[in-house]
């Protein structure tokens, strides 16, 4: 299918000129500030610069059920491995104090899950993997070198964000996180997966905070 001409707004949107590059500051760097409605910046960009929602792997499933099956089964495995195995070994604490207020919180439950679920699961991967992976690929190509670069630049700032609230055990969880969850896009071009992966991750992290088992989960191998 052709792409409908573009109109000189649109042009520039998709350029890396001055406006182009000022919305990618705006998406980047002062989306995450409107949590959890920091996709709407990229959201807007996406539309007004006619850009098809496929570049930004918006592609449908082959299986919408096995889609959403093998994302949540992946996320909350994931969750589970780097609380129990991996952040244990990075010298990390049991309990993640930024968010220990939802211990036992009825009230705080319900707002929480809407966050992880479209703030991080939705919005998140639009941006960190959606929206960079298309601009930094017309950027810097489509070759293997530049999918390398593009991950590991798109990790690093994926795990930075998390520091003012989470500090530097946020910041090695989300980087990780990053890299595999990139490399992922990287391969497939597919987002829908991921998303779902995302917010089954925070989902799991929630709960096991919830129920105050972050501590035992912390444990499991490492005593």
């Amino acid at each position: 299918m052709r792409r409908p001409p573009l109109d000189p707004l649109a042009e520039k949107l998709r350029g890396f000129g001055p406006l182009g590059i000022l919305v990618m500051v705006v998406v980047v760097f002062f989306g995450p500030i409107l949590e959890p409605f920091s996709v709407l910046p990229a959201l807007a960009w996406v539309h007004r610069s006619r850009t098809p929602w496929r570049e930004l792997g918006f592609v449908r499933p082959r299986s919408w059920i096995a889609t959403v099956a093998i994302g949540i089964v992946f996320g909350g495995t994931f969750k589970l491995l780097m609380k129990a195995i991996v952040m244990p070994l990075l010298g990390a604490a049991p309990i993640n104090q930024a968010y220990h207020y939802l211990a036992g919180n009825q009230a705080a439950l319900p707002g929480m899950m809407v966050v992880v679920i479209f703030g991080a699961g939705f919005g998140e991967e639009t941006v960190f993997r959606g929206f960079l992976f298309e601009r930094l690929g017309k950027l810097l190509g489509s070759g293997a070198g530049a999918k390398t670069a593009i991950v590991l630049l798109t990790s690093a700032w994926f795990g930075l964000i998390h520091y003012p609230v989470q500090g530097l055990g946020g910041v090695e969880q989300s980087a990780i996180m990053g890299l595999l969850f990139g490399t992922i896009f990287a391969v497939t071009g597919r987002i829908f997966m991921l998303m779902i992966a995302h917010a089954a991750f925070d989902v799991t992290a929630v709960f096991i905070i919830y129920w105050n088992l972050e501590t035992y989960v912390a444990h499991l191998v490492f005593k």
